[in-house]
């Protein structure tokens, strides 16, 4: 499996889930400004839509969209038990939490680290921020990750966008719980593991 990314964006999440999973694979980086892949291929013609994470399987299929990755590398390592199972109840709380991800957290975000955007634009994706993390703040306030006791797909997705919150001066500090389920992960091996590679923390 060979997995394109860029430093710190979503595509951090399955390179976390990769880690945590045990899954061998490679990794490639893309420039998302001139859409070339560190080896100088046309970054589109691997990933139509021209943004990361892409991961290509070994026979040459490319899965897109984060969400639909985690969960395809936590059913390659079941007994990682980074998902629940297909067709549990819990499998569709998993889904959820990666819809609200990814829609609620994810794409706020998108705004604030656009230069072109206007204030207003940059205002109102501020505002939606600040009302939607209740939600996981809530959660992690009763358990220790999204799903309870065990890590999961969620974790690594949520975990990554809350890290672009220092870039963008979104203050963490009405939601505690979220400070201190940020300092769990990153204590997590994988985790570890993962920012290295992306030259997120120093290198050991």
């Amino acid at each position: 499996m060979k997995l394109y990314f860029s430093p710190g964006a979503c595509s951090l999440s399955p390179r976390i889930v990769l880690h945590e999973a045990g899954l061998a694979f490679d990794a490639e980086q893309v420039d998302l400004r001139s859409k070339r892949t560190a080896g100088g291929a046309d970054f589109y013609a691997i990933q139509p839509q021209g943004y990361v994470p892409a991961l290509q399987l070994d026979g040459g299929l490319v899965l897109t969209e984060g969400s639909a990755i985690v969960q395809y590398l936590a059913d390659l390592a079941p007994h990682k038990q980074l998902a629940p199972p297909a067709g549990s109840l819990g499998r569709y709380q998993l889904a959820a939490w990666l819809n609200f991800i990814g829609t609620e957290l994810h794409k706020n975000f998108g705004p604030l680290f656009d230069p072109a955007a206007a204030a207003a634009v940059k205002d109102y994706a501020r505002a939606n921020l600040a009302r939607r993390l209740a939600h996981p703040g809530e959660a992690l306030a009763a358990s220790e990750y999204l799903m309870g006791k065990q890590f999961g797909v969620a974790d690594a997705y949520l975990f990554t966008v809350l890290n672009w919150a220092g870039k963008v001066e979104l203050d963490l500090g009405p939601w505690p719980a979220l400070a201190a389920f940020q300092a769990r992960v990153a204590a997590r091996p994988a985790v570890q593991q993962a920012l290295r590679e992306e030259g997120l923390v120093p290198a050991q």
